[in-house]
């Protein structure tokens, strides 16, 4: 996903592993003070997820390839 980085692109990845996973539990997991979880972030956390899925399957580990 981060060819433009040339020799960096493994650390490139792993910077954004933990950028994107730490913004996905943040977000799935919020909840107000009463209780009740919020749309918008359960969204933009389900998206942060998939990248980060899409990224440790795909350039981390290779075992899948999106064309």
């Amino acid at each position: 996903m981060f060819e433009f980085t040339g020799e960096f692109e493994p650390i490139v990845n792993f910077i954004f592993l933990i950028v994107t996973a730490g913004v996905a539990w943040h977000a799935i997991r919020f909840r107000d003070a009463e209780g009740n979880t919020d749309f918008v972030r359960l969204l933009f956390g389900c998206i942060a997820a998939v990248f980060f899925f899409m990224v440790l399957f795909q350039d981390v580990l290779g075992l899948v390839s999106f064309v």
